[in-house]
Formats: C-alpha cells, sequence, structure tokens
C-alpha cells in the first residue's frame, strides 16, 4: 500500500468523525455512513465479496427504514409503501450488480450462492437484529441508552463481529 493510498484511508476515516449528527431516527445517519464508507473500503482493499455485502445489506437496510421515516413525516402513505420501499433500494442495487456479472459468478461462492448476496442478507438480518436488541435494552435501562452512541455502537460492531466472521470463513 502506497503512502498515498493511507493517506487517502485515513482522511476518509477522519471525515467521517466531523460528519455532522442529526436527530436519531429508524437508524441513525452515522450508522448509514459506516455502512456506506464499509461498502466503499472494502471494495477498495479487495476484501472477500460476503464482507462486502455485510456491509451492503446493513446500508441497504438502513437507506430503506430512512426513506419509510421521511414517508411517514411527509404524510406520504401509499398501498405497500413499506415492501415497495425495500424491493427498490435491494433492486436498484443487487439487479445492477447481477446485470454487470459482480453477482453470479461461478467461482465467487459460498453455500452455493453468490458471496456477495449471502453477504447482503446476512448483513441485512444482523444489522436489524442489532437495532432491535438496541430497542430491548433502551426499554430495559428506563429508554435510555447505557452509554453515549449506543445506537451506533451496537448495529456497526454487530457488522464488524459478522465481518470478521466471514473473514475466517472465506479464508
Amino acid at each position: 500500500m502506497t503512502i498515498e493510498n493511507t493517506m487517502k484511508k485515513y482522511l476518509l476515516i477522519l471525515a467521517a468523525l466531523f460528519i455532522p449528527i442529526t436527530k436519531a431516527s429508524a437508524f441513525c445517519p452515522i450508522c448509514t455512513i459506516a455502512a456506506g464508507m464499509g461498502v466503499g473500503l472494502s471494495r477498495w482493499l479487495g476484501i472477500d465479496d460476503t464482507i462486502t455485502g455485510t456491509w451492503l445489506g446493513g446500508l441497504l437496510l438502513a437507506a430503506s427504514f430512512w426513506t419509510i421515516d421521511w414517508l411517514n413525516k411527509k404524510n406520504i402513505h401509499f398501498l405497500f409503501r413499506k415492501i415497495l420501499v425495500f424491493v427498490l433500494y435491494y433492486g436498484l442495487v443487487v439487479i445492477p450488480l447481477y446485470w454487470i456479472d459482480v453477482i453470479g459468478h461461478p467461482f465467487n461462492k459460498l453455500f452455493g450462492i453468490d458471496k456477495l448476496v449471502v453477504g447482503v442478507v446476512i448483513g441485512s438480518i444482523v444489522f436489524w437484529a442489532a437495532h432491535v436488541f438496541y430497542q430491548f435494552l433502551k426499554k430495559k435501562n428506563g429508554g435510555h441508552a447505557h452509554f453515549p452512541f449506543e445506537r451506533i455502537v451496537i448495529p456497526v460492531a454487530s457488522l464488524i463481529i459478522i465481518s470478521g466472521i466471514f473473514y475466517f470463513l472465506t479464508k
């Protein structure tokens, strides 16, 4: 890795630290940004597609919930809107990846399924479960977080843990 690439990586991480914090919604903005950065960084570093998919799944789930929250705040309601939001977000990412042969390569499989798809599914499930777990912990603590940024730490830590598992599983 060259000095220039190392500097780019550290500048990207530093920039993430200064992104403004807004009111928390379905998933906090920092979680979504962290998931997005994870996708970009893992592809840039040539990390296995299961790990990339894990972060992509977290990002897509967070973006879907953000959009649903936005629609609720704008009082926009229509039939099957929640399902349509999920289908649109996942479809707008997965279908083009399939068309350009990023998804579907015969040598890029885990458990007989494309590694990126496995990662997206597992990442989405884990990110959602971490959000539910955070809500449970918060409720048990009288509606308050146990520590600052707990809402951020739990989902991001869950993606880091599953990424570690995939790292050793696909090695």
